[in-house]
Formats: structure tokens, sequence, C-alpha cells
């Protein structure tokens, strides 16, 4: 049965569209314009209890989560989250998740129905992420749970979150994925949507009291639609709506904050080593300004082209507060990035520009560059 949060029984929540995958959340409460001023402006709380949650325990957690995800977490302390991939064995992106590590736990939520090609001979080419980290798991001490059901993700945004989270008496430091635990859950500070964005994993079953309780202290309820729109602003891709099956890591911005180049041996290693080192990402992941002037606009999926020639494809496309239209790209290298695009098919076809801020700066390859002094 599909997810519904309890929340969408309040009054004023409207439901997303079905073609979304957001599915099961508020999708805004009667003015995602003023709902993402607040966000930008104020403090928001977002009802992200849709996201599937997994907890990894047991002495060789980190360890193994080092040897089956693309970040390196050996010496991941008590009290720090960080962001992972897993790859396939061609380097391409299987499933993102964010990670908080306290009190002998990590928590890693991820998208719902979230999967990993198989790493059997035989069998399903793709199963679900906590089989596939089952199969992987040999006679590793960890114990890994689908803790959907017993925990749920609030999300709060906006320059005043600090004040929130001092009414409530949780002490989080300002560093990017700082965790610590409070009475009935737990926080992680994320570097994004915004400039100010703290998660909060509360218990599921007291979803709709911690609701009451966040907007009683002042957060403004807001849906997945501002939040999307702050993620596009913020250059954060979002697994298959801004990345394809052919998409590896570099070329949406996730070597670092998610792909660690330099750790030892992990499925899809090889590609993330070679591309960094010797290598270009065949494509990179952009902001475009859309023309909204006919309130027309791309949907996920359709093409980018420069004159007649397909040179990209359109991933998420969001309405900003201050910005209009605009969607995340994954664009050829070789595209000139101050040529007027169009994007879209059909009925849908509009004009767009490439936000100069957004292109990506020339990565200094080392192998390469090695070669390049040895052959004089």
């Amino acid at each position: 049965m599909a997810y519904e949060s309890p929340l969408l029984r309040r009054p004023g929540a409207v439901a997303p569209p079905d073609d979304l995958p957001e599915a099961g959340v508020p999708w805004h409460w009667g003015d995602p314009f003023a709902e993402q001023r607040t966000a930008s402006r104020g403090v928001a709380v977002v009802d992200r209890s849709h996201r599937q949650i997994l907890t990894v325990t047991g002495e060789e957690r980190l360890s193994w989560l080092h040897l089956v995800t693309s970040q390196h977490v050996t010496e991941l302390p008590d009290g720090e989250g960080t962001e992972a991939l897993v790859l396939d064995s061609q380097g391409r992106i299987d499933a993102h998740m964010v990670l908080a590590h306290v009190d002998g736990t990590v928590y890693l939520d991820t998208d719902p129905g979230a999967m990993a090609t198989s790493a059997l001979p035989k069998g399903d080419p793709k199963q679900p992420l906590q089989a596939y980290f089952e199969a992987m798991k040999f006679w590793s001490k960890v114990e890994i749970t689908d803790a959907t059901d017993d925990w749920a993700l609030l999300t709060l945004l906006g320059p005043e979150v600090p004040e929130l989270l001092a009414r409530f008496d949780i002490a989080l430091d300002s560093r990017p994925y700082a965790v610590t635990r409070f009475s009935g859950g737990v926080a992680r500070r994320m570097p994004w949507p915004g400039a100010s964005s703290v998660d909060l994993l509360v218990p599921r079953a007291e979803l709709d009291d911690w609701w009451t309780r966040l907007t009683d202290a002042g957060a403004r309820p807001t849906g997945t639609w501002a939040f999307d729109a702050l993620r596009v602003e913020s250059r954060r891709p979002k697994l298959g709506v801004d990345t394809d099956e052919r998409a590896i890591p570099h070329e949406v911005g996730w070597i670092g904050s998610a792909a660690h180049v330099a750790k030892g041996c992990y499925r899809g290693q090889e590609t993330v080593a070679k591309v960094h080192n010797v290598g270009r990402p065949p494509r990179h992941m952009v902001l475009l300004h859309l023309d909204g002037s006919q309130e027309i606009y791309p949907e996920t999926g359709d093409p980018v082209l420069l004159g007649e020639r397909t040179i990209g494809r359109v991933g998420s496309v969001a309405q900003h507060h201050e910005l209009g239209p605009i969607a995340l790209a994954l664009l050829k290298r070789s595209t000139p990035w101050d040529a007027e695009l169009t994007v879209g098919t059909e009925d849908r076809v509009v004009q767009a520009s490439v936000d100069p801020d957004s292109v990506p700066r020339a990565h200094a390859a080392p192998g390469r560059e090695a070669a390049q002094r040895l052959r004089g």
C-alpha cells in the first residue's frame, strides 16, 4: 500500500500530483511561494516522512559500510554524518543516502523504494537496497534493520532554525553533518538546501505531535514544492530525477560530498578514480533559467537542445519565489555555456540559459597532468 502521511489529513495540506516522487507527503499548504520565502528568511518545517530509514548496528558497522558504499566512513566519529552512494560495477549511481552516526547506530535515510544492482551472478538485476546490503554482509558483525516504521524525517529550513532548536533544548554544532541525540530523536545539520537546514528523526508514532510542537513554536508548515525549489537553487541532485541510468557521481557534483576518490576498493571505485585522475565526465549538471513568460514548463526527461541538436536532458523543474522558473539539467561537457538553448518537447518548448555560477570549474586531473609532464 502506498504511504500516506497523517499530516495530509490536516486542514490546508495539499497532496502532490500522482507523477511526483514525493508521493504521500504534503506538496504545499496553500501558498508555496510564501512558504519558500519563510524557508529562506524565517523558519519552516517540511514533512519528509516518506523517506526510507535503515539502521546499521554492530561493532563492524563503519568498516562494513566503508566497503559497500562510496564514502570514507571507517573513522566517522560519533556525532557526525555524511552522504554516500551505492554504485554499480561501472561506477553508475544506484542509490543515494544520508547518514547519521550516534550512540553506536548509523541511521541511513534514502529515497523510498531505493534499489541497487545485485552483486549475485543470478537473480534479478536490481534488488531493494536493504536486500543488497544483506547480500553483502557475509560474516561482518553488523545488523541491518528497516526502521521506517519506527522513525520519520522532518526537515527544518531557514536562518531562524537555531532559535527554534534552542526552544527544544537541541544543542547541535554548526558544522555541516553534525549529529546529536535529543529527547525523542536525532538531529542532523545539513549543508543544503539553503543556508540553514536541519533534519529531525522523530518516532513515527509521534510524527503528528512533533509537527504540532514545531509549528506551535513558530515553524511554518511547508511542502515539498518549497523544499525542491530551494534544492534546485542549491544545485543538489535528486536520484532518478536529475540522474539517468548512465549518470556517474562526477556529473552531478557528488564527488567529495558523497563519493571519496582516494579510499580503498569498493564497487564502482575504478570508474570514480579513473575519471578523477585521468579523465573528464562526459556531462555536467547545471542550473537553467527558463523563460516563464508563457507559463509553459518542461518536464523531467525532456531534451535540451542547441539549435536542432540534443545536448542533454532536463531533471528537476521548479518555480522559485525569486528566480522564477528554473531547472537542473545534465548537459554535454562540450556545451558552450553562454549559448541560448531550448528545452522541452511537443507543446512545452521554452528558451533557457545556463546560470554562469553553476558551470563547474575545470578539474585538474593529477594523472593526466603527470602523464603530460612525462611526455615533456
